[in-house]
């Protein structure tokens, strides 16, 4: 095969850009140019890309392992058809994971079993996919963590890890009330990733209600306002799915199928996003 000067220097500018990438020095070109054949370099670039590819894969899954999803989730048969989108965000833009690098926030709102954990799941197993940092987490997952580490006084170390996330996922945003030093170390968080960070929440209590879940109305507001102003609001209006596909709520053999009792939660109130 021949090997023209240009298809030459093509092959030794990517053995260079891998081997910076693979943090070797600049000798691996120099005894290319000096001693190495067409088809060694065309071996060497071989064992450079694929050795990147390994440590790509291995960093990918390091990065799903530490993020913590409670289950794998993708957007393979995901039904978009009942979720309201704000008029600042598209499917293809949110399937993108475009917010995480701009550093906006996701408020995901509606009634119970409607895809909200679903979606705040496979956003962030699409974002590890790209090699960010992710981390989920409950609500009172983050509390009784936050808690724990301010009375054994590794609180700073914690919230430094924080910090270092690319995307923070809250799951069950206000299901459970949190008492005063709860709020004030949440508030601290949200506070922290205001412009650092993007953050997912998940949640089914309107803005309206916030202040009696984290018993301070002004820290309720003060939380709101972080969130929403570099953020999107989506709306889940469907009904439950797993209250719909339940086994127990089939029908019997000569019985009437039972009528759905779980709705969407109401919307959440305007000028409140």
């Amino acid at each position: 095969m021949i090997h023209t000067p240009q298809e030459r220097e093509h092959t030794r500018a990517t053995i260079a850009f891998m081997s910076r990438k693979l943090m070797l020095s600049s000798r691996v070109v120099e005894l290319c140019e000096s001693e190495a054949t067409p088809r060694q370099e065309e071996f060497l670039l071989k064992v450079l890309s694929e050795e990147i590819d390994r440590r790509e894969r291995g960093r990918k899954a390091r990065l799903l392992n530490r993020a913590g999803f409670p289950t794998f989730k993708s957007f393979e048969d995901y039904d978009f058809s009942e979720i309201r989108f704000p008029p600042t965000l598209s499917i293809e833009e949110l399937l993108r994971t475009d917010f995480i690098p701009e550093k906006k926030n996701l408020v995901l709102y509606g009634g119970v079993g409607t895809g909200k954990t679903h979606m705040a799941i496979a956003l962030g197993i699409a974002a590890c996919e790209k090699g960010l940092s992710v981390r989920f987490l409950t609500v009172t997952e983050l509390v009784l963590k936050l808690t724990e580490a301010y009375k054994q006084g590794t609180l700073e170390r914690l919230i430094r890890d924080l910090k270092q996330l690319d995307l923070l996922i809250l799951d069950e945003w206000g299901y459970v009330p949190v008492d005063r030093e709860g709020s004030q170390l949440l508030f601290r968080i949200i506070a922290d990733s205001y412009e650092s960070k993007s953050l997912i929440l998940t949640t089914n209590l309107e803005f309206s209600k916030w202040g009696g879940i984290f018993t301070d109305e002004q820290m309720a507001a003060a939380m709101i306002d972080r969130l929403v102003h570099h953020g999107h609001l989506l709306l889940f209006e469907a009904k439950s799915y797993r209250m719909t596909h339940a086994l127990m709520r089939q029908p019997g053999p000569g019985k009437l199928k039972p009528k759905t009792t779980v709705e969407a939660g109401s919307r959440l109130e305007e000028g409140g996003a």
